[in-house]
């Protein structure tokens, strides 16, 4: 008897978004599916909507046609803190909200009211694994740099443990050994523990390290849905890549 094929974690079925602002079209009829584990790069120019997906993935916008599925359940179904848990974004700027680099990380654990031994395990455990030193525990965000800043946040989505992480340009302000080293984590985590990974990345060098499949985006439309990283010529997709943010530029000017 032939094995039964898993059920997609997430659903998009013709999902556009308009802006609220001239409603331009910011993402137009996508649809594609995402199973447990997988390790995605979304790729394209700016402004071609990579962005604009991961706020719809993370419900910081609502689509303005078609729908999302988590698991089966549209989105709008899941309240909003229980889905977040559960689908987690780290943005290019986050903000630590003017707590601590302590109380930042485990700020999202004590509203879920885990007991303090689990939240100082789980903040020991990834301080280290991301080599953040002790003495930035005790630091603000405007004691940090941009860099700093960033490894926080993604020390702060990963204490979540999340069935899903969403990353708008990870590695933009990280030096390339912690970059290096925060990719092997998460193939780790997508190995071993079934944590979905998407992630929007314009260092090609480093996307083609993480992914397994790749999203390519232009202009608000899903132009390839590359299931196989492998197979895709890369040489190509940076020639592609450049191409199309010449055009932007032109079209801007």
């Amino acid at each position: 008897m032939a094995k039964p094929l898993p059920t997609a974690q997430l659903r998009l079925q013709q999902v556009s978004l308009s802006s609220v602002v001239g409603s331009r079209q910011l993402l137009k009829d996508i649809s594609f599916e995402v199973f447990a584990g997988e390790r995605i790069a979304i790729i394209g120019p700016a402004g071609a909507g990579k962005t604009s997906l991961l706020r719809l993935l993370n419900r910081l916008s609502e689509p303005t046609s078609g729908s999302i599925y988590l698991e089966n359940q549209e989105y709008r179904q899941i309240p909003i803190l229980q889905l977040r848990q559960q689908v987690t974004l780290v943005l290019q700027e986050s903000k630590l909200l003017g707590m601590t680099v302590q109380d930042a990380i485990a700020y999202p654990l004590v509203l879920r009211r885990l007991p303090a031994p689990e939240i100082q395990r789980r903040l020991s455990y990834w301080t280290e694994q991301l080599s953040i030193p002790s003495d930035w525990l005790m630091r603000t965000e405007w004691q940090l740099s941009l860099g700093q800043r960033q490894l926080v946040a993604i020390v702060r989505a990963l204490v979540i443990q999340p069935k899903i992480l969403l990353f708008d340009e990870p590695t933009s302000a990280l030096d390339f050994g912690i970059a290096s080293r925060l990719l092997e984590i998460l193939i780790h985590l997508a190995e071993n523990h079934q944590t979905t990974i998407l992630m929007t990345n314009h260092q090609l060098e480093l996307a083609q390290q993480f992914c397994q499949r790749v999203l390519y985006f232009q202009h608000g439309h899903l132009l390839q849905d590359v299931p196989n990283s492998e197979q895709l010529d890369w040489t190509k997709l940076r020639a592609a890549l450049s191409q199309a943010e010449a055009q932007e530029a032109e079209e801007w000017s």
